[in-house]
């Protein structure tokens, strides 16, 4: 059993700050966990805009504070993100985000993050090195 809280991984390695300015995130389970995902906390700053593409994950993001605008960089589509709002990237799409407040999500990416990544030029993570251990009871640690 892990229990950890973001308090508790604020300021380590796990507490990763953007160098676009735009977002940090606090990333309380990571692929070295070896449970198939990871779950984050993110926070994006009031007045920002952030372009992001998970080429090589799915993502669910579920917003707990603020209020933000996603648009689908595919479609055009546009849609007001507020708190209990969920939005899953299930097509790998590419969205940008546009804060009206500083907003905070929690985020759950599939295959889990390593913890040190950032959005390259693309606007996506680089493929994941660290995988899971499958095991006959599933997806476990060693």
């Amino acid at each position: 059993m892990i229990v950890r809280s973001f308090k508790d991984i604020e300021n380590t390695d796990r507490h990763v700050k953007a160098k676009s300015g735009t977002w940090e995130s606090k990333r309380i389970v990571l692929a070295k966990e070896r449970v198939g995902f990871s779950l984050h906390e993110t926070t994006v700053y009031a007045g920002t805009e952030t372009t992001m593409w998970y080429a090589h994950h799915i993502e669910a993001v579920l917003c707990v504070a603020g209020e933000s605008e996603l648009t689908n960089e595919e479609t055009g589509e546009k849609h007001w993100i507020t708190p209990g709002t969920m939005y899953l990237l299930d097509g790998h799409e590419r969205h940008t985000l546009r804060p009206r407040t500083d907003s905070r999500y929690v985020c759950v990416f599939n295959p889990p993050v390593t913890g040190a990544e950032d959005h390259d030029a693309t606007g996506a993570y680089p493929l994941p090195t660290e995988a899971p251990v499958l095991t006959a009871e599933g997806v476990g640690r060693p």
